[in-house]
């Protein structure tokens, strides 16, 4: 007997990942639809340029628009047929009056597959760079709200420099708009369908094969694949992957930093966690563990992990064979749905996290003035030189680690240092509030350079 009643769900994204909009995409009815708008194209295609009879492209138009075409009964036809263009085909032929003997009159499977693809690429790729602006928007606004905060930046996992979080986003926030500059570059190249036949010579269509398979595409509003074999060109779908996978790529290095800064002996930033009633653990009850960030990684990996089978399902015999139809049965939707949760939580992530002031000020103090070496050894290159100053701070610098001393004490007990720098003038040096550069403008320019950009955006996002 079962020890639960749960409906059997074997993917995580049928009951744990991805959010319903895009999910809504993928779902069977969707897929049913879109090929079905594609058969439709087609009639009304063929009607115009006198192929088929008009009032059969209207019957066929009229089951479509009208529902007559059930998922369950696709799917009983092709548990039968084996077959699921063919299922989808028949069962349409089944309620289309008139229009029956001219269902998918000249296409091949693909040239419905590939172009009803294409529909479900561009409405999801369309989500997916709302998403980015949304995000966007999170980050430019925290950035600026941030911009003097000042925190220790850190090179090798180790004290480097004073910088502000403000800095830090904006950094990410010219990343993000680089990776939405690469999928609205890429987008024309993915959403793209065929009516072409067999083999893609058009053969099928007879002399009006470019007319028809133009004014389908331009029905639909796609472009077209201007030469192809049986199927659309996957090097189109493998450049998509690799666009996404560097997309979700920065969101993982961004949750990265949160889990970093969120490590006990640092404790600079904290993912929100709901006190009131959220479980960090199932034995250690003091936990507050940053678990949207660490979900975020995680996914971003298997995405990135769809990669190598995209490139693959270029490389197919000839004009096609069936190597590519099983993988990106998995990878499209997968890609896209996983990419739409990753971009959202990440959104959430910034949207809601806490900042621990005070714990920034405290790391900057445990620096004990070491990050303020370069500062130092600029000033005193005025004197004696640039090697000659480096030498001298860096000697300082390890006696003060090795040594356990404080750095401003060193630096004033060497008499080549003492000589050159009095001691207000070195207080003044390893002051690390005042060494931030133009970190400040640096994060307005950032976020004046987005809003700009989406000011001139003219496309819909």
């Amino acid at each position: 007997m079962p020890i639960c009643d749960f409906k059997m769900n074997v993917c995580p994204i049928d009951y744990r990942y991805g959010r319903a909009e895009m999910l809504s995409l993928f779902e069977e009815g969707a897929r049913l639809g879109a090929m079905l708008k594609v058969e439709a194209a087609l009639a009304q295609s063929q009607s115009k340029y006198g192929i088929i009879p008009k009032e059969a492209a209207k019957d066929i138009e009229k089951a479509v628009t009208g529902g007559k075409v059930k998922a369950e009964t696709v799917r009983e036809i092709e548990k039968d047929i084996g077959h699921d263009v063919m299922a989808v085909v028949k069962a349409l032929s089944d309620v289309a009056g008139r229009g029956a003997p001219y269902v998918h009159f000249g296409a091949t499977s693909n040239d419905i597959i590939d172009t009803s693809t294409a529909l479900q690429l561009r409405d999801a790729l369309r989500i997916i760079k709302s998403d980015i602006v949304d995000l966007e928007t999170v980050i430019a606004d925290r950035a600026l709200a941030e911009k003097d905060t000042i925190m220790l930046g850190r090179t090798h996992g180790q004290a480097a420099l004073p910088i502000t979080f403000g800095f830090k986003l904006s950094v990410y926030l010219l990343e993000l708009d680089r990776q939405l500059e690469r999928i609205d570059e890429c987008e024309k190249r993915v959403v793209v369908g065929k009516m072409s036949g067999a083999v893609g010579t058009g053969a099928s269509f007879g002399k009006s094969f470019f007319s028809i398979q133009e004014d389908i595409m331009e029905r639909l509003g796609i472009s077209l694949e201007q030469a192809s074999g049986q199927i659309v060109g996957r090097d189109r779908y493998a450049e998509m992957v690799s666009v996404l996978s560097n997309a979700v790529t920065t969101c993982e290095r961004m949750a990265t930093e949160v889990r970093n800064l969120q490590r006990t002996e640092i404790d600079e930033v904290e993912e929100y966690f709901d006190s009131s009633k959220q479980v960090g653990s199932s034995t250690m009850a003091q936990k507050r563990n940053p678990v949207k960030a660490e979900n975020v990684c995680g996914l971003a990996r298997i995405v990135r992990a769809f990669v190598t089978p995209s490139f693959e399902n270029m490389i197919l015999w000839h004009e096609r064979d069936l190597t590519n139809s099983s993988a990106e049965r998995i990878i499209i939707p997968h890609v896209l749905v996983l990419t739409d949760d990753i971009l959202t939580k990440t959104r959430d992530i910034f949207a809601n996290l806490q900042l621990k002031r005070e714990n920034m000020a405290r790391n900057l103090e445990r620096a004990k003035g070491l990050i303020m070496a370069e500062r130092v050894m600029l000033h005193l290159a005025e004197k004696m030189g640039r090697q000659e100053a480096h030498e001298a701070v860096r000697n300082a610098a390890m006696k003060s680690v090795e040594g356990s001393i404080s750095f401003r004490e060193v630096l004033l007990s060497a008499e080549n240092i003492a000589s050159a720098i009095s001691p207000e003038e070195l207080d003044k040096l390893l002051d690390a509030t005042t060494y931030t550069g133009h970190a400040a403008e640096i994060t307005e320019r950032a976020v004046k350079q987005i809003k700009n950009m989406r000011a001139l955006h003219t496309a819909p996002i």
